[in-house]
C-alpha cells in the first residue's frame, strides 16, 4: 500500500469500484474491493464528491474554503491528512 505524502499540486480522484450513499447528510461508502464500510461525514463526503473527476488536491482546499468558515493553513492540513488516509485505504487514485 502506497502512503507516500500526497503534494497540493496533485491530482486527485475517487478510485473505482465503491458504493455511496447519503444518509442523514452524511456519506457512507461501501469498498467492493476490501468490503469494508466507511463514514466520510459530511465535510469528507463534500470532499468526495469534489474528487469525482480529477482535481488538483488545491482546487478541492479552494472550493472548501469558500464553502466552510474554516482558515486556510487549517483546511490544507485537515484535506491532506482525510486524502492520505483513503490512499492508505486504496480509495482514491494520485497522480
Amino acid at each position: 500500500m502506497d502512503t507516500t505524502r500526497i503534494q497540493m499540486e496533485q491530482t486527485v480522484s475517487q478510485s473505482p469500484g465503491n458504493l455511496v450513499s447519503d444518509m442523514d447528510g452524511e456519506k457512507v461508502m461501501l469498498s467492493i474491493q476490501s468490503g469494508k464500510y466507511y463514514n466520510l461525514g459530511k465535510v469528507g463526503g463534500r470532499i468526495w464528491e469534489l474528487i469525482a473527476a480529477p482535481v488538483q488536491v488545491a482546487a478541492v482546499v479552494d472550493s472548501l474554503v469558500d464553502e466552510y468558515e474554516v482558515e486556510r493553513s487549517d483546511c490544507e492540513a485537515q484535506v491532506l491528512a482525510f486524502l492520505e488516509h483513503l490512499q492508505g485505504e486504496q480509495l482514491i487514485q494520485i497522480a
